[in-house]
């Protein structure tokens, strides 16, 4: 008697012998296009659809979702080989999810998918009280929307959802760069977070990525410790207050918030008057290194400077690169802090490992003429799960440094 065929509906995809297989078997979630055999069959397949992978020897691996247009073609959904990625699949996963969230938060603002690391892939949702932003970095939730919209209403109780399509992730799946409102409606003013002792503002349908970065939170609070009666703090690529505010609200006398966007430093005000400390915060706009240039020359001290910038190093090919600007940041930084100050520097770029970062940030104080001791090493904060198999799920870094 031969075993019935799981999930007969859908099509099969096949490792090549060369590939990998035991690495999936054990947890890592893609497979890249040279791994697969693709015939005509694989190729005519439409962006974001499902399949059951086998391996070379045709036995079953689960269901996975196929973008023959991406260097990712196959991403691993579910290792069930039978299962049906439905709204009550979506559901499940979701409601998981925040189990996790409910368990560590006591107000609903988090993230509350972090795509792979819960077992999404390329799907982020971010909440905001009532609100969730969906991105569907993926072409596989991109084409389920209706599916998951439906499912994260029933399960958060949500009244709106909206899609955020910005990234470069999205390009690389092929996939447009068109925002939407899912379910609801859309917020018209920035929403209010609490967050860390501060309350940060979030424009959810013009601001960068989903609105607000939750993944700081932790290390926005340890940077709280820091602050305290006449300290003064310096916070480049502050985007929307950062750890401006949340030092402000830990006890520091002042904060100068530096970046490169008007509407972001906006924002910040407005958070800072919401959290009532406006009198003691101030922004100033600018390109981050001009800025870090004209306040040596003006001679500005603080006792606290945190730069958190943008992503150096997006890609392997840019490591090189990326670790100069991390050494350069770090090297300007340190000069505009008082003895014994302190001295925050992060890193969201998934190709510099915490090792290349910390010799690129240690070398940098270096080539300051300061000498640093580093005494916290800080990541996501636990609503942004690692997938241990995934390292591009654990890509935030920060490291304080006392010099």
């Amino acid at each position: 008697m031969t075993t019935p065929e799981p999930n007969p509906d859908l099509p099969r995809v096949r490792l090549m012998p060369k590939a990998n297989a035991r690495a999936i078997r054990h947890g890592f979630p893609w497979v890249y296009a040279n791994e697969l055999v693709t015939d005509r069959r694989t190729r005519a397949l439409e962006p974001g659809a499902l399949a059951v992978l086998e391996d070379s020897a045709r036995a079953p691996m689960g269901v996975v979702a196929v973008n023959p247009a991406s260097r990712i073609i196959c991403r691993m959904l579910d290792r069930d080989p039978d299962v049906r990625v439905d709204r009550d699949w979506f559901a499940a996963r979701i409601g998981r999810a925040l189990s996790l969230r409910d368990r560590l938060y006591d107000a609903p603002f988090y993230r509350l998918v972090h795509a792979e690391g819960d077992g999404l892939p390329g799907l982020v949702i971010d909440r905001f009280g009532e609100v969730a932003v969906v991105q569907p970095n993926a072409a596989w939730a991109e084409v389920r929307l209706d599916d998951l919209t439906a499912a994260l209403v029933e399960v958060t109780g949500v009244s709106s959802v909206l899609k955020n399509a910005a990234g470069r992730t999205r390009a690389l799946e092929g996939l447009g760069d068109e925002n939407a409102v899912l379910a609801g409606t859309a917020p018209t003013a920035p929403l209010p977070v609490p967050m860390t002792g501060a309350t940060y503002m979030a424009d959810l349908t013009g601001g960068q990525k989903t609105g607000l970065f939750y993944d700081q939170r932790p290390n926005h609070a340890f940077a709280a410790r820091l602050a305290g009666p006449g300290v003064r703090v310096l916070d480049v690529f502050s985007h929307v207050g950062g750890f401006a505010l949340a030092m402000l609200a830990g006890g520091a006398e002042h904060a100068l918030a530096v970046d490169g966007s008007a509407p972001a430093l906006e924002l910040a005000a407005q958070g800072a008057a919401a959290s009532n400390l406006a009198e003691r915060f101030e922004t100033r706009q600018g390109d981050a290194f001009d800025t870090l240039t004209a306040l040596a020359e003006e001679g500005a001290r603080f006792d606290v400077v945190i730069c958190d910038p943008p992503a150096f190093a997006p890609s392997k090919q840019a490591l090189d690169a990326g670790l100069r600007a991390y050494e350069r940041i770090a090297r300007m930084a340190a000069a505009l802090v008082v003895p014994g100050g302190y001295l925050g520097l992060c890193s969201c770029s998934h190709a510099a490992d915490l090792a290349n970062f910390r010799g690129a940030c240690t070398r940098g104080i270096g080539k300051a003429g300061r000498a640093g001791q580093l005494i916290h090493t800080g990541f996501a904060g636990p609503d942004h799960p690692q997938l241990p198999q995934l390292a591009e799920t654990g890509y935030l870094k920060a490291l304080f440094y006392r010099l």
